[in-house]
């Protein structure tokens, strides 16, 4: 071999060598692609691979490649998935208390949940999911939930009788109760032909679920209720972590963008979305303090109702929220 062949070959040889000392980590997901829920994923993949200098690479399975949530969840149990977004209702299946967050009125501003969610209810839920070999890294919010429907819903009586989707979580499923709809559980997949149909006429979640899968083109009436506060999470496995180097464990748990920018992304994207309305052609009702009033007394039944079927710690994750809304009142008398 000549000396150049012999320095190429060594070259390819440092080179396979550095490939294979290479850590390859999946992400798992369910988004859709140019939102701003990809945005931040692909910045987390960039700031990953930029930060370890090379010696970890992002394997980004993140747009339903894997399945459903619940492969998700497997996925992460069984170490075939690093690091995932689990949306709240999935979450449950691991830490039942987390739906709580899902009970109505919980909220009454995005401000006050920052501060609850943060300083109160992270460093709770932190814990519960460590118990279950979770790292829970960070929220990943979607924000408050809306009533959408064929004919306007403006106030609670509206939705009486009226053939309600719920998803298969027990606070869903308790809000279309309390409202005394006619609750039909089914899957987000069916929701479009469902209406379609005429199966459903109505439904709740998140204004960017209501705009970008289509509902809106069906069910042309969106009422803001903002009666529960929707919102995923970002998990690795505890142990998978741990067994990590000290630096990669630092890249993988900090690159993530910082909360205050992820929220206003999301936030910033409903805004968006809701100003095409007269494009689009479908139509917001703002509903008054005095109707939102009406709106929290006729679900009230509901935290109670959730904490009895949640059980476990579900009174205490109650109690502490309720402390954090304390705080964050109090703070603002200052």
């Amino acid at each position: 071999m000549t000396i150049r062949g012999l320095i190429i070959a060594m070259a390819l040889l440092v080179s396979s060598a550095t490939v294979a000392q290479a850590l390859e980590v999946t992400a798992g997901g369910t988004g859709v692609r140019n939102t701003r829920g990809d945005q931040k994923w692909l910045t987390y993949r960039d700031n990953v691979e930029k930060s370890s200098g090379g010696k970890i690479t992002m394997k980004m399975l993140i747009y339903g490649e894997l399945g459903s949530e619940e492969n998700l969840v497997a996925g992460i149990r069984r170490g075939r998935v690093n690091i995932a977004n689990w949306s709240g209702a999935v979450s449950t299946t691991v830490v039942p208390e987390l739906a709580i967050l899902y009970t109505p009125y919980l909220f009454d501003n995005y401000a006050e949940a920052d501060f609850v969610m943060d300083n109160y209810l992270y460093p709770a839920f932190r814990k519960m999911f460590a118990e279950k070999d979770i790292y829970f890294m960070n929220w990943d919010e979607i924000g408050f939930s809306q009533v959408w429907s064929k004919t306007p819903i403006i106030v609670p009586e509206d939705a009486k009788s009226k053939r309600f989707r719920v998803s298969s979580s027990d606070a869903s499923q308790m809000f279309a109760q309390a409202l005394k709809a006619d609750v039909i559980p089914m899957a987000f997949t069916e929701v479009v032909s469902s209406l379609q149909t005429g199966l459903i006429e109505s439904g709740e979640t998140g204004a960017t679920m209501y705009l970008t899968t289509g509902i809106a083109g069906e069910a042309k009436n969106i009422t803001m209720t903002d009666h529960s506060f929707a919102t995923s999470i970002i998990v690795l496995r505890q142990s998978w972590l741990d067994s990590l180097p000290a630096d990669q464990r630092k890249v993988m748990t900090e690159s993530w963008i910082p909360m205050s920018q992820s929220r206003q992304w999301t936030r910033d994207e409903v805004a968006g979305y809701l100003a095409q309305s007269s494009q689009k052609g479908f139509t917001i009702h703002t509903i008054t303090p005095e109707q939102r009033g009406r709106w929290r007394e006729a679900t009230s039944i509901v935290t109670k109702q959730l904490i009895d079927k949640i059980g476990g710690n579900a009174q205490k994750v109650w109690d502490l929220a309720q402390e954090g809304k304390k705080a964050y009142a109090a703070q603002n008398k200052k």
